[in-house]
């Protein structure tokens, strides 16, 4: 009867992060109904022609315990047999709760005080807008907010965003995701 018991208390448990897990979530206003990028959120450059905006984007239901949040761009169709970096953010602070469009220029100066952007794969920091390849298939663009446990992600300045992906990954209490495309 005791196994019975622990057996339900644990299946109860195993429950509960799936009900935080619905909680924390991520929208924008820059991306259309269809989920499809606008022309404001592709490259300028690499043949693309576009305003090369990071897009607006908003989070609430974080974990309970949040001390800083960090967001990614990721293609995971981009033709590098590793995907492709197009923005990484980290340190922002537990009462930011979102970035207006625009925010993700080189300089970062728009982003909220303390906030860091690491180097993309294009090789700098700030947001490197969609450009995939003529003729591919609509590549996915995944925008992820992760809560993380710690203020502040001890990284080098010109970190990959492969090492940073690993510190938010090692302090993530959870995250949320959204997916735009984009194709030409």
């Amino acid at each position: 009867m005791t196994f019975i018991r622990t057996l339900g208390a644990l299946a109860c448990l195993a429950t509960v992060p799936a009900a935080f897990a619905g909680d924390f979530t991520v929208s924008s206003t820059s991306v259309d109904g269809r989920g499809t990028l606008s022309s404001a959120q592709v490259l300028e450059g690499f043949g693309c022609h576009g305003g090369n905006r990071s897009p607006a984007l908003a989070w609430k239901g974080e974990p309970t315990g949040t001390r800083s949040f960090a967001v990614t761009v990721y293609d995971p169709d981009a033709p590098t047999g590793s995907g492709w970096w197009h923005w990484v953010v980290i340190d922002l602070p537990a009462t930011t709760h979102g970035l207006a469009e625009g925010v993700g220029d080189a300089s970062g100066k728009a982003l909220p005080a303390g906030a860091v952007q690491g180097r993309t794969d294009y090789g700098a920091p700030g947001f490197g807008g969609a450009c995939p390849p003529p003729g591919d298939k609509p590549h996915r663009y995944v925008f992820t907010v992760y809560a993380l446990k710690v203020p502040h992600l001890d990284v080098p300045k010109d970190a990959s965003a492969a090492m940073i992906g690993y510190m938010i990954h090692g302090n993530s209490l959870g995250s949320a995701s959204m997916q735009a495309t984009y194709g030409r």
